[in-house]
């Protein structure tokens, strides 16, 4: 493949999602991803080689309102957020469409089980991938310049791009989500994440008047990423 033809292909795409809010931008090697898809769009995967990920950043002051669970603040703009991720993917599809190759966007926040807390594919997983960051305590992703306070959104393409490679960091000493979490479903190590304590937890938010949205927020407040660890 043209390496200049997919940086190029790359540097309009990542300049487009800059432009339109956008604080993020990666791509991976679909090719390699291992984590969960959704039967829906398995039968669709060997179509594309590559994964965009972009990724907006919530804001410092909403997530300030947070206070032992989501505010209706913090509820209101995690939608927001989630409404702008999808339409800066959208907008991206659709010019890759127009330079006649396939685009799929999948949707920021479009859940298939909660129970399991999965969506069609793992957007953390594959903006690890894409360099954005890594997998932090608190089972979210983690830039070392926003910390956990982003909501992410991909697109799957087979337009020729460069593949960003994964970034070699972690929460090392840091330990502020574990202190905060109110049911302690956050471990020593990622893997060890009890997805069951925080759904349940979740659900519980979710009945809150006016918060509709399973979300807490009590975690990604905490976590500042090494950029903001003071």
């Amino acid at each position: 493949m043209n390496k200049k033809i997919e940086q190029e292909n790359y540097t309009q795409l990542e300049n487009i999602a800059l432009s339109q809010g956008a604080a993020l931008f990666g791509v991976a090697d679909f090719k390699k991803y291992k984590a969960c898809v959704s039967p829906e769009i398995e039968p669709l995967l060997e179509k594309f080689p590559y994964a965009i990920s972009i990724g907006v950043e919530l804001s410092c002051a909403v997530l300030d309102t947070i206070s032992g669970g989501p505010t209706l603040i913090y509820s209101w703009h995690y939608r927001q957020i989630n409404t702008l991720l999808d339409h800066i993917a959208l907008n991206l599809s659709r010019f890759i469409q127009s330079q006649n190759y396939l685009s799929l966007p999948i949707a920021a926040s479009q859940v298939v089980d909660w129970k399991q807390q999965k969506a069609h594919i793992s957007h953390k997983h594959l903006a690890v991938s894409a360099g954005l960051g890594y997998i932090g305590r608190n089972n979210l992703l983690v830039n070392e310049k926003y910390g956990a306070g982003l909501r992410l959104v991909s697109i799957l393409t087979n337009i020729p791009l460069i593949v960003d490679k994964p970034k070699k960091y972690d929460c090392a000493d840091c330990h502020r989500c574990v202190a905060v979490c109110p049911v302690g479903a956050i471990k020593e190590k990622p893997e060890d994440f009890e997805h069951m304590l925080c759904y349940e937890k979740l659900k519980e938010f979710s009945k809150r008047a006016g918060v509709k949205y399973c979300i807490c927020g009590i975690c990604i407040k905490a976590c500042r990423g090494k950029a903001n660890s003071v």
